[in-house]
């Protein structure tokens, strides 16, 4: 298997919502047939599709709660990460923790999309953020997560 990740999907309760929340991140749908909706991402599609139906493909249980996941978005600078937590507040989602001084160097904030994923705004300084969007773990020249 090579070391690549190619779709992350979120299962979630109310499709036309998650749809309007990343719609209002100014993200735009890519050929999503019905019941579902792809965002191309860079190199990875994220995918929303209703949570029942994921459950029963993906072959698991849903708890209901968090399943111990948060995606991330890289940007180049503190100044982007308090500008995108802000975006998402606008678009609907919850900002959980806001931008600040990391441990480990750098700046991050979390919000959370209204279907209870988690994702965490950073600017590591460390990593480079290339012009396409690529996160880039220093020194290897190759993307991160």
């Amino acid at each position: 298997m090579q070391q690549r990740m190619s779709l992350v999907t979120l299962g979630v309760r109310d499709l036309d919502r998650a749809r309007a929340f990343y719609d209002g991140l100014g993200w735009q749908p890519a050929g999503s047939p019905e019941g579902v909706v792809f965002y191309q991402l860079g190199g990875v599609v994220l995918a929303l599709w209703e949570r029942a139906a994921l459950e029963a493909d993906s072959g698991v249980t849903d708890g209901g709660g968090w399943g111990g996941v948060t995606l991330a978005h890289n940007v180049g600078s503190p100044e982007e990460v308090d500008e995108v937590l802000a975006q998402a507040r606008a678009a609907g989602g919850t900002v959980a923790r806001e931008g600040a001084a990391t441990f480990w160097g750098g700046y991050s904030g979390v919000f959370i999309d209204p279907e209870g994923h988690p994702w965490e705004v950073a600017h590591n300084p460390y990593w480079e953020v290339t012009e396409d969007g690529r996160t880039l773990v220093e020194g290897t020249g190759e993307p991160a997560g």
